[in-house]
Order: C-alpha cells, then structure tokens, then sequence
C-alpha cells in the first residue's frame, strides 16, 4: 500500500512539473491598469510589501509616486513624496527591513547623494537621512543600489556614471543612516564605469557581488565579507564575435537547483547620440543579446550562454531585466526594452539555456522602470516610461496567453460634451479623433457617429467612436501613443463624462 501511495505521488508531482514547465512556455503580460503620475517621467519603478499591504514606488524627475496595490493589478494614489533638491530623478531605488524598520533607499541622480525614507505603515514616506558624495566615495549621478544583508549587519552597494566612477558599500545603521565603509575606484581591470546593474548570490555561506560596466562594456564579480569591505574576483569584458556586453545594463540572478547564474542585458551603445555621452565612441555593433554567466565554486563569472535578438523577439535597448517566478527547474523573467518598447517575456532553464516566451509591445519606452512583483499566486509587473508626455505608471498580470484565433478587438469610446463647448470646438475634437489613424498605423479603422436613440438611456453621452486592432499589441501602442495622449490632453477641458468598452470579436 505504500508503495502505492509513493507511486500516486510520484505521478502526480510528474505531472505538475510537466504542465508547469507546458505552461510557463506560453505565459504573456497582460494590461490590468494604468494610473497617472505627478512626477515628469518615470525612471524607477520597485515594490514592497508590509504588514501584509503591497506598495509600489514609483521614481522619475520630480520626486516619487506611491500607490497601494492589490492581486488583480489595481494600482491606488497613495500619496507623493519630494526629493532633494526636489528635481531627482529617484533612480535605483530598494526597500529593504534593518531591524525591524522598514525604509527606501533612493539614489538621487542629480542631486548626487543617496536619501533613506522610513517606510510608515500605510506605505507613505519619511526621509530619515541625506547621504552627501564626498571626494573619496562615489554617489555622484548614482544610478544603481543593492541591499546586502549579512550575519551581523546590513548594508548598501552604490554604483553611477560620475565623472570619476567607481563602487562604494556603506553600512546602514538602524535609524537608516549611512556609514562609508570601502570605496573602490574604476580601472583598467574592473567594470565599475557606469554601474547600471548589480545583483548579489549567496552561495555556501559566502557573499557576491556582481556589477555590470555600462560604460567599459564588461562585467565583475566580488566577494563581500561580513564587515561590508568586498574584493574583486574576476572580469570579463565585451569582444566583437560572442558576447553582448556593450553598454552593459541590468544585472540580475537565478539559483536554480545547484546552479547560480547572473543573467546580464545591454544597450547597444550605437543606439546613443555621438554628443559626448558615450565616452568610447570606436564600438562595433553585432547584434543584441541577453547573457548567462554560469557562477563557479569561487564565486567567477563563467560565460555561459546568449539569448540573440533576432525577428521574433523583442531584445533591442534592454534596460531592465526582473524575475517574475522561479521553481527547482526553471526560472520566467521579464526583459524591458526601451528601443523595441516591449516587455519580452524568457525563460531560464537548470541549464543555463534562455528559451523566449511571448513579449508585449506596450507603446511605451522603458527607461529602467520594470519591476516584478508577487501577491499569493498572482505574478505582476509594473511600468512606466521615460517618456515625458506619458506620464503613467501600468499593471500586468502574467498570465497563459489567450487564444483570440481570428478576432479583432473592438475599442469603443462614447462621450458627452460639456454643455459649454463651442460647436467649433467639438468638431475640432471629432477631426483630431478621426486623424489618430493616419498617426497611429497600428488603428485597422475607425468608425463613428453621433447619438440618433429614441430610447432615453444614452446617459447624455452624444458622440460614439469605434476603433479596430488586430491584437493586445496594437491596443497597447494606441493607448499610450504620443498622439492619443495629445488628444487626451487636448480634448479633456471640454468632456463632461466618458465610457469605454472594449470586446472581442469575429470580423
């Protein structure tokens, strides 16, 4: 009888590996919701959850944007918080509990210095410290932090694109305040200029840290000891036949079983205006990539595998790269492009190998904001562009992708007018609609018409337009289009009220 039992059992996990492994194959982001936010752009999006709430932070020029969000993707304006100098942009922000206090760090870009935030219990924020660059470390224009949580204490790595770079580890007392504990200053060796990524592994009681070189093209690993100090281990940099380190941009890990890999994403220097920015400007351009470095025993970068971008993926400008889920076996990630404007879905297997899943073009460009985030079961992520004019944060699900066949989808938009608006104003509004189809290609047609119903229930609502997509990528690009968003903006003073539905359907 047990061996029975044994054997039931045995099946049973057989066959949840085989339709996970089935599944996670076809998985795809899909729009859940989408809220406006005060700051300029977005340029750093993470998340936190506490006491059992879940927070998203949202970070561009002109402070941080904090909303609540739940399992199906519902973001809600919380609140707002300034930075110093109150320009930011926040950039490389992480949470993290020291002691039993929760807080946000937050590299702020141009005002060169690193700010601690108390997270309170409704998620809203408390600066605590104002951590200044100084001659010896190295926080001007700071882009990336890692929190590093050790036996006896915590603390913060920083990496950025000053003029004189270089990585600096600080320890985080537990009123959030910051200590410098070593800093190291780029050289020929090491890829310190122009930390954009860095990732930690914890492997058999000892810690690494590994750092990506935006600006001398490579990769690094360190160890870090208990008291905050690290040593360089090894480097690799770019070459022009195998590797795809060129710009090097996000950084990030996976353990699978006993495998620890880095996973490392880049844009392309050539995708940079030649103004100066770009500090080697004799660069070759073969292609785009996501690279695996497989981690040995002493905790070296190993390359291991390359993921090329080629006509059915979605890999040009990565600027971010997130861990959506991880089993024993594998591990689903989301790369975001600012190039190819796309979240493109990979998977990771035990091996080492990336396999591409589905991607969604999501209309906008992102510029770092990515982030990945778990409530229960329900895998999400949250977005937001670099983009000025946008001025959104978004919510997926990552779900099975949906079979839609042969539909279309329609997108209807009724609207009533303000009781003030000029006849001239309202046609002008109809013209600016009509004309989104010769600026957003993406639009099959668009078909509209005015309020003829006898029968008393149209709400005020007068105008009606319908709009046709082929696919969720279509709709996608329409919503946050430069043009939609100008229309929005221009006709919004003279609407009284709105209703938008969408369905699919056979043609």
């Amino acid at each position: 009888m047990n061996i029975i039992k044994i054997s039931v059992v045995f099946i049973a996990l057989l066959l949840f590996q085989i339709s996970w492994s089935q599944s996670s194959d076809d998985l795809m982001p899909y729009l859940q919701d989408f809220k406006s936010v005060s700051a300029n752009n977005t340029v750093t999006i993470t998340s936190y959850e506490k006491d059992g709430s879940h927070y998203v932070y949202a970070g561009g020029f002109g402070g941080i944007d904090i909303f609540s969000l739940d399992k199906e993707g519902k973001l809600t304006p919380i609140g707002t918080q300034e930075l110093y100098k109150q320009e930011g942009p926040a950039r490389g922000m992480v949470a993290g509990s020291i002691e039993g206090t929760d807080f946000l760090f937050v590299a702020n870009k141009y005002g060169n210095a690193i700010e601690t935030f108390k997270i309170l219990d409704n998620g809203t924020l408390e600066q605590v410290s104002l951590t200044m660059d100084t001659d010896e470390t190295h926080l001007g224009i700071a882009i990336t932090l890692q929190l590093v949580h050790m036996q006896q204490a915590s603390y913060l790595f920083i990496g950025g694109l000053e003029e004189t770079p270089g990585l600096s580890s600080f320890k985080i007392l537990p009123d959030g305040k910051l200590t410098h504990v070593q800093s190291m200053a780029d050289n020929d060796k090491i890829y310190t200029d122009g930390i954009i990524g860095m990732y930690t592994h914890k492997i058999k009681g000892r810690t690494f840290l590994y750092t990506g070189g935006f600006q001398d093209n490579g990769v690094s690993s360190f160890r870090v000891y208990e008291n905050g100090s690290f040593k360089n281990i090894n480097n690799i940099g770019d070459n022009t036949t195998d590797r795809y380190l060129t710009g090097a941009y996000p950084v990030t890990g996976v353990n699978l079983g006993e495998n620890y890999y880095v996973i490392v994403g880049h844009r392309h220097h050539k995708y940079y205006e030649r103004n100066g920015f770009i500090k080697n400007t004799d660069f070759v351009y073969h292609g785009d990539g996501v690279s695996v470095f497989k981690i040995n025993r002493k905790g070296a970068l190993v390359p291991h595998f390359v993921l090329k971008d080629d006509e059915n993926t979605k890999l040009q400008g990565q600027t971010r790269i997130e861990i959506v889920s991880v089993t024993d076996k594998e591990a689903v990630l989301a790369v975001g492009t600012r190039d190819d404007a796309s979240i493109q879905l990979i998977k990771l297997d035990e091996n080492g190998t990336l396999k591409p899943l589905n991607y969604l073009e999501t209309g906008f460009s992102i510029y770092y904001g990515l982030r990945s985030h778990q409530i229960e079961d329900v895998n999400l992520l949250i977005a937001g562009s670099n983009r000025f004019d946008l001025k959104k944060v978004a919510a997926y699900k990552v779900l099975p992708k949906i079979d839609r066949g042969e539909k279309v989808l329609r997108h209807i938009v009724n609207l009533k007018y303000k009781e003030e608006a000029s006849k001239a104003q309202i046609d002008e509004a109809v013209s600016v609609f009509e004309n989104l189809k010769n600026e957003i290609p993406e639009i099959e047609r668009i078909e509209w018409g005015v309020n003829d119903s006898k029968e008393g229930a149209s709400k005020g609502l007068t105008h009606t337009f319908t709009l046709t997509f082929k696919d969720d990528h279509a709709r996608e690009i329409y919503l946050f289009h430069e043009a939609h968003i100008a229309l929005v903006n221009k006709i919004g003073p003279i609407i009284a009220d709105v209703l938008v539905m969408d369905y699919w359907t056979e043609e």
